[in-house]
């Protein structure tokens, strides 16, 4: 693909010119971001509308929002987050000073999801620009008018040289990580991530996967129920449960699993009204393969809310299934739609190993009041990121670190995170000519003594 392999070369010779590195540039192509983002601000809501449904609200709070955050933290702590960080230098090597720097991988590849669009591109590209990298991004194909809006978004505030975007499909996907990047940056599945990974390993490339999973819902005997259902009802049907670390499924104790359907049943009709589907607030699925495979998936268990499709509107209704089994077809892949299983326990023991038994899921939820089981869930299961008494919330922070862990990822990012996810570690021991000892020099003979006491 010539047209990558050009802009990586003018982006390697920008960085290398060390303009990008250079703090108040930084600052001001994040400002100049923020400004465009602002003025573009009603074509992007759009754009998410027409992608999937999205209503302005959830689209500027889900994602016009988030971003504006992440410029906001990133440009008031950058200097903080560049300076040099001193160390201990051991007694040994004294006198000395120990420094570590955050240095610039330099031009990275961030390939971008379709669920949310807009946020899940620009989050690490605001990341990237602020490390002082160079960066190209891949918006997905999935959502054509948010990628056509990114693209002229970048194209009016930065250089090419500096930050590039590049539609299309898969090829030319396959087309950038044929490029040598030094660092890429992916959100998506758990296939393709593996095909990301094989890719870069090829070159021993750096990477960031953010992918996704069986996020579990765990909910105790002890709970409020309305605002729990509240929450779980808000946190997986936001988008249409297009959310990679929405509540897949739940997992309730037995005592509460009619109160819990009720009270899930109540706060649906209560956010979208007794027919979702004409309610302005209800997102649509993103294509005709997502919807079919999900229609598909209603077949688990019982329905005992929603189960209403429409092939040629994409929408399904907020559905929820009782007497979901662990060995059905909907138990066996990450959602990613309007579906919920509701699944109950009476021993949290058992409960534990059965979630212990599946791939590492994103994100982890439990509703309780008992702080011993809240303990437990936390050091007893493997997971990204976690809330208690809420779901997704956790997300919109940007000072929380968002990321996976094996099959639900590598490496994370968000605020900080983010910028130390683009930088590497660049360790730098300083000295004096002074005081130059000669105990460590040759000849050796009688000084091993010495130098046992002196290590300790």
């Amino acid at each position: 693909m010539n047209e990558a392999s050009q802009i990586l070369s003018n982006q390697r010779a920008l960085f290398l010119s060390g303009r990008t590195r250079d703090l108040e540039f930084r600052k001001e192509s994040l400002k100049l971001l923020r400004e465009n983002i602002r003025l573009a601000e009603q074509e992007i809501l759009d754009a998410l509308e027409r992608d999937l449904g999205k209503c302005a609200f959830e689209g500027f709070v889900s994602e016009v929002g988030m971003v504006l955050d992440e410029i906001g933290l990133a440009r008031k702590h950058l200097r903080r987050w560049s300076r040099p960080r001193r160390v201990r230098t051991p007694l040994s090597l004294m006198p000395g000073k120990s420094l570590i720097y955050r240095e610039p991988y330099g031009s990275s590849l961030v390939i971008s999801p379709w669920n949310y669009p807009f946020q899940l591109a620009l989050v690490p590209l605001v990341d990237a620009v602020a490390a002082g990298n160079c960066a190209v991004l891949k918006p997905s194909e999935l959502a054509p008018a948010t990628s056509s809006v990114l693209a002229g978004l970048i194209s009016d505030t930065f250089d090419p040289a500096h930050v590039t975007a590049l539609e299309g499909g898969v090829d030319v996907s396959t087309a950038l990580l044929d490029q040598d990047f030094d660092m890429i940056f992916f959100t998506g599945s758990a296939p393709v991530g593996k095909i990301v990974l094989e890719a870069a390993a090829r070159r021993l490339t750096p990477v960031v996967l953010e992918l996704g999973g069986k996020s579990p819902c765990i909910v105790d005997s002890d709970v409020d129920l309305d605002v729990t259902s509240r929450r779980i009802a808000w946190g997986k049907f936001l988008n249409a449960g297009q959310t990679c670390a929405a509540p897949d499924y739940v997992l309730a104790h037995e005592s509460i699993r009619q109160g819990l359907i009720d009270g899930i049943t109540a706060a649906v009709n209560e956010f979208y009204g007794t027919d979702p589907a004409s309610s302005p607030d209800f997102a649509r699925i993103v294509n005709d393969r997502h919807f079919e495979r999900l229609v598909a998936l209603m077949g688990s268990g019982d329905t005992v809310m929603g189960g209403q499709s429409d092939r040629e509107q994409r929408y399904i209704a907020p559905t929820m299934l009782d007497n979901v089994g662990w060995d059905d077809p909907i138990m066996s892949e990450e959602i990613f739609g309007p579906l919920l299983p509701v699944m109950t326990y009476s021993n949290i023991d058992d409960a534990i190993s059965r979630i212990r038994d599946l791939p590492t899921p994103l994100a982890l939820y439990a509703f309780t009041r008992n702080r011993s089981l809240e303990r437990r869930l936390i050091n007893e299961i493997r997971f990204g990121t976690g809330c208690i008494n809420d779901t997704v919330v956790q997300f919109s922070s940007p000072h929380l670190p968002v990321g996976g862990v094996g099959n639900s990822g590598m490496g994370s990012y968000h605020g900080q995170a983010g910028f130390e996810a683009f930088t590497y570690t660049k360790s730098v021991m300083k000295r004096p000519f002074a005081f130059d000892f000669k105990l460590r020099y040759p000849p050796y003979a009688g000084k091993l003594k010495k130098i046992r006491k002196l290590i300790g």
